[in-house]
C-alpha cells in the first residue's frame, strides 16, 4: 500500500499504541505491571509502558496485539482500548498521538527470555517508578478502568492459573481494589455468580489441611462477561 497525496497541505502526525500490561503474581499474591527500560533519547534508561508505532497496513488493535506478542510471546491476550492521548507536546521528539490499551496476562505464561531481551521488568503497583511522558497518566487511567471492570464483569480468567484457591481469587480483587475484603462475604458473592467449579483437589502448600482448588466454568464466565452485572463488594 502507498500513501495517497490528495492532502498535500495537511500536516502529519505519528500514531502510537501504548500497553498497560497487568499480571497477577500467584506466588507473591500481588498485582504487577510490566514496564520496559527505554533505550533511546530522550529519557534513555527511564521506565515506560511497552509501545510501538502503527504500521501503514495495521489497525490500532493489530498494532497493540503485535506489541504485546513482541514483549510476551503470547497471542490472544485480553486487551481493551482505553483512551486516546493527543496533547500536542506529549512527545518532545515529534507530534505523536497515542492509543492506550490495558492488557491482562497470567505472569506464568509469558516468555521470560523476551522480557530479559527487552530489558523489561514486573513491578508491584507500590514500587512502580515514575514513567516517561504521559505514561503515568495512562497507567492511572488503566488502573481505574480495571477497578471499574471488577464491578461489572468477572475477572480472573486472564490473570489466574487454571486452578486456584479462593484465597488467591480474593487477593486478586483486594490488589485491584486496594482494600481488604471480608472472607465470608467475598466467597458468598463470588459463588452467587455461578462461574466457579469447585474441584476435589487441594493446594497444600500453605497448610497440612490444604485449601480446595477452583477453576472457572469457561462458558458461564463468557456469558457473564457478555451480559455484565453489578458486583458491589
Amino acid at each position: 500500500m502507498f500513501m495517497n497525496s490528495n492532502y498535500p497541505a495537511e500536516s502529519r502526525a505519528l500514531i502510537a499504541v501504548d500497553c498497560i500490561i497487568f499480571g497477577f503474581d500467584e506466588h507473591e499474591e500481588v498485582l504487577k505491571v510490566l514496564l520496559i527500560k527505554r533505550d533511546m533519547t530522550p529519557h534513555k534508561g527511564d521506565w515506560s509502558l511497552m509501545g510501538g508505532f502503527l504500521g501503514i497496513d495495521e489497525t490500532v488493535d493489530d498494532a497493540a496485539s503485535r506489541v504485546l506478542h513482541t514483549l510476551t510471546g503470547l497471542d490472544n491476550i485480553y486487551m481493551e482500548q482505553l483512551h486516546v492521548f493527543s496533547e500536542v507536546a506529549r512527545d518532545p521528539v515529534e507530534r505523536t498521538i497515542s492509543v492506550a490499551y490495558i492488557a491482562l496476562i497470567n505472569i506464568n505464561d509469558h516468555d521470560q527470555k523476551l522480557i530479559q531481551q527487552y530489558s523489561a521488568r514486573w513491578f508491584t503497583l507500590e514500587d512502580k517508578p515514575d514513567l516517561i511522558f504521559d505514561h503515568d497518566e495512562m497507567f492511572n487511567l488503566g488502573l481505574s478502568r480495571l477497578q471499574h471492570r471488577v464491578s461489572t464483569k468477572p475477572i480472573g480468567f486472564e490473570l489466574l492459573p487454571e486452578k486456584f484457591t479462593m484465597r488467591q481469587l480474593q487477593k486478586l480483587y483486594e490488589e485491584i481494589l486496594a482494600t481488604d475484603l471480608d472472607k465470608r462475604n467475598f466467597s458468598k458473592k463470588i459463588n452467587s455468580l455461578e462461574i466457579l467449579e469447585k474441584l476435589d483437589e487441594k493446594d497444600k502448600r500453605s497448610s497440612r489441611k490444604g485449601s480446595y482448588l477452583f477453576k472457572f466454568d469457561e462458558e458461564k464466565y463468557k456469558e457473564k462477561s457478555r451480559q455484565g452485572f453489578h458486583f458491589k463488594i
